[in-house]
């Protein structure tokens, strides 16, 4: 008997023991998650070690390229996990009608923004390059044109596959995604290793490929999400149409996840125009830690959706007793599981470093900024991004909105100019003023959940 067949009241269920989800089914939902997202950061990690192969000044344009791209990804990522949410809590309540809407307004929603993004960005991207990264060199703002042009087409399809993606992960079924995730990246591998090493085409040879991958997903993860024997499926009908009521409830819990994730890249777009100043050496560097600190976030990153499941479920279904359960034992296995994986990631550390072909001096910088990083990353993001998932589950968006944009805007933007800049830091300056960020916003995080104001908060 599943967690919505169960018909007696959910507070009873909890006090008796008899909780909603087993040991067995987190893990269900948690491995394919990790796997998922181990197989996109080794994907991320593939796409920096070859394009590293077609010279610094094209791994420079692509990384400070992907800053203002994946704005655009988080906006769209924040409007399915919206939607998330108000499926998950629909679920828990057993209401599958409502739960099929807003499961289609996902659809419409993603759809309106990633449409109006790509002609946006068609239209204004060069410009906005240019007043970004005016000061980087020819080659590397050639790079940055060429990739941006390509994976903006990219747009539509990253916003449906986000969409049936949240759409499976709040029923649950994370292995699916995970299958779907890893033909897509599969097939991305080989398309750059073409691009690379067969046709020579550098940061075009890198963006192609992810561009085709995306409709791939996007086109396998539809299809899925129309079928009726899920616990909750996508309508046509419903989706090529505006539902006034259900897109405002979405938008309700998207809306402050879009703003924060937004205002977020922004200020990694900011950081990145200063970062565009300290030369070709530092701004590869930076490129290249990125995407070694995708590793280190990797545990904290796969177990959000997990919050976003189990805790929308309870609260739907009324029982904030077991949303409060599952809360803390959710942290507690995120904790340490990041410790470990951290300690891993800079134990292999040596072994990855010699794979990518840039300077000496380049590696050194990257040795030091993914150690600080990394730190950061086991023991503080724990409580600064799955529990504070966990909150907006709950419906605790605007807290979740106003503590990111003061950590992350205000506080990360003005250490990094602080660190890297007056007291000439560098990169390492920028690394530091992430970590502090975090540990801030985990306090306030802590605090916010010891509260219990979030118990009472209504979605549906």
């Amino acid at each position: 008997m599943n967690f919505l067949e169960r018909q007696i009241e959910p507070k009873k269920q909890f006090s008796a023991g008899i909780r909603p989800f087993s040991n067995a089914s987190l893990w269900a939902m948690i491995i394919p998650l990790l796997i998922e997202q181990l197989l996109q950061v080794v994907v991320g990690l593939a796409d920096t070690l070859m394009v590293s192969y077609a010279g610094e000044a094209t791994v420079s344009g692509v990384s400070l390229d992907t800053m203002i791209y994946t704005i655009f990804i988080y906006l769209f990522s924040a409007a399915a996990t919206g939607g998330a949410v108000v499926v998950s809590q629909y679920l828990g309540s057993g209401d599958r009608k409502n739960a099929d809407l807003a499961a289609s307004q996902i659809f419409h929603i993603n759809a309106v923004l990633s449409m109006a993004f790509t002609v946006g960005m068609l239209l204004l991207g060069n410009a906005i390059l240019s007043g970004l990264y005016g000061s980087v060199e020819a080659e590397v703002m050639d790079a940055c044109r060429i990739y941006l042009r390509i994976v903006t087409l990219s747009f539509p399809a990253n916003a449906v596959y986000n969409a049936g993606a949240a759409l499976y992960r709040s029923m649950g079924k994370t292995r699916t995604t995970m299958y779907v995730s890893v033909a897509m990246n599969l097939f991305n591998v080989a398309g750059n290793a073409a691009g690379i090493f067969i046709l020579h085409a550098g940061a075009a040879g890198v963006a192609w490929p992810t561009t085709i991958s995306w409709y791939f997903a996007a086109f396998v993860m539809a299809a899925l999400c129309l079928r009726e024997e899920n616990d909750v499926c996508l309508r046509l009908k419903e989706a090529v149409t505006f539902r006034k009521t259900m897109a405002l409830r979405i938008l309700k819990i998207a809306v402050p996840g879009g703003i924060e994730n937004g205002l977020f890249q922004l200020a990694k777009v900011a950081l990145g125009s200063l970062i565009a100043t300290f030369g070709t050496v530092q701004i590869a560097a930076n490129g290249i830690g990125q995407t070694i600190w995708s590793f280190a976030a990797l545990v904290s990153v796969a177990l959000s959706p997990v919050y976003i499941t189990v805790v929308g479920q309870c609260m739907g279904a009324g029982d904030a007793d077991a949303a409060d359960y599952y809360m803390r034992k959710l942290t507690r296995l995120t904790l340490l599981l990041a410790v470990l994986w951290n300690a891993a990631v800079i134990l292999i550390l040596p072994v990855i470093l010699p794979l990518y072909d840039v300077t000496a001096e380049t590696k050194r910088l990257v040795f030091f900024i993914v150690v600080i990083h990394n730190l950061f990353a086991g023991i503080v993001q724990p409580f600064s991004m799955p529990l504070a998932a966990g909150l907006r589950a709950a419906g605790d968006v605007k807290f979740a909105m106003y503590s990111a944009i003061f950590c992350t805007v205000v506080l990360r933007t003005a250490l990094s100019f602080l660190l890297a800049l007056w007291l000439h830091m560098g990169v390492v300056g920028i690394a530091l003023a992430m970590g502090i960020d975090w540990t801030v916003k985990a306090v306030l995080d802590l605090l916010r959940y010891r509260g219990g104001r979030w118990r009472s908060l209504k979605v549906i």
